[in-house]
């Protein structure tokens, strides 16, 4: 990614505590490269899964080529407060980020989900618009999916007092203890909301959470723009990022984004 990295030297993550609309404090840091630039994407990570990993680490750092990043936990996970509740009100956490980066003068936001948080991120685009690409890496097309052996071990992890007791203190998730009422609309019913932003579905072949069935169905639902990736060999979310499909990703992103024009945000 020669063509794209000059100016993009990360600096120090700038720790920031953000509020959602419904009260819970969100934990985030914002990378900025040495460039001002006025473009910024929200890292959106999956279940159980947290900023300081160096996986995500290492794709927000690939994620500098395009613009700013800024990373965070959702609800209930590590240093956030409140409770997980799996890809619902997590569309509050996304919006709190996207807020926050317009608020601090960035024209172009895009959000790149994985797994859980891609599920957010189509559901964020398609309900509060305001995002100028949406990228969906691993994401499930619909709610309640147990037709793999790990989506059985993840439903028994929520659903039972045991499993949010390891997850709590195996994985510093707290999750809520009740069922969804009412159901939020699943992924594939807002993804045609999406347009005009392009959006990107990312799915591996290899994904032992969900098949490729999953990226089929919410490539089909969304409406131009729209790509779809189905690589080989990949298996689920961060873990099987390499810093290949990080920087292809990057460049998708770029493309999308480059007519991005005004002042560069505060700070800078």
């Amino acid at each position: 990614m020669s063509d794209l990295l000059p100016g993009t030297t990360p600096s120090h993550p700038e720790p920031a505590t953000l509020l959602t609309s419904d009260g819970v404090p969100i934990d985030a840091a914002l990378l900025r490269g040495t460039a001002t630039r006025p473009v910024a994407i929200a890292v959106a990570n999956g279940f159980t899964g947290t900023w300081r990993n160096p996986g995500s680490r290492m794709i927000a750092r690939s994620l500098l080529a395009v613009g700013d990043v800024m990373v965070f936990d959702f609800r209930g996970h590590h240093s956030s407060g409140g409770e997980c509740t799996v890809g619902d009100r997590e569309i509050h956490d996304l919006e709190a980020v996207v807020g926050h980066l317009r608020g601090l003068g960035y024209t172009r936001v895009a959000t790149v989900g994985f797994s859980m948080g891609a599920a957010v991120a189509v559901r964020h685009a398609g309900t509060f618009g305001g995002v100028d690409a949406v990228v969906a890496i691993s994401g499930p097309s619909r709610w309640f999916y147990r037709g793999t052996p790990r989506m059985r071990l993840l439903h028994f992890g929520v659903e039972k007092p045991a499993g949010r007791w390891f997850l709590r203190t195996a994985r510093q998730v707290r999750v809520i203890d009740r069922e969804w009422d009412p159901v939020p609309p699943d992924p594939t019913e807002l993804a045609a909301a999406i347009a005009p932003a392009p959006l990107l579905v990312v799915h591996g072949d290899a994904d032992a959470y969900f098949p490729v069935e999953h990226a089929l169905r919410i490539h089909e639902a969304a409406r131009e723009p729209k790509e779809l990736w189905i690589e080989p060999g990949m298996g689920h979310a961060e873990r099987a990022m390499t810093p290949e499909r990080a920087e292809r990703v990057a460049r998708w992103l770029a493309a999308r984004l480059d007519g991005a024009s005004g002042p560069a945000p505060e700070g800078k």
